[in-house]
């Protein structure tokens, strides 16, 4: 079974979450992921709100 792993060690798939039956991941937890700052996260949301 292929496993999604990050630096550490840490799975993606333990990252995502089920809310309200939607899969979503933290802003926080992307930004961790890309090591780049979370508000850089929420920039990119915000240029391309229609995706």
């Amino acid at each position: 079974m292929n496993e999604m792993l990050v630096k550490e060690n840490i799975k993606i798939e333990n990252l995502i979450y089920e809310i309200r039956e939607k899969q979503v991941m933290l802003d926080s937890d992307l930004a961790k992921l890309y090591e780049i700052e979370t508000r850089r996260i929420n920039e990119a949301v915000k240029r391309h709100i229609s995706r």
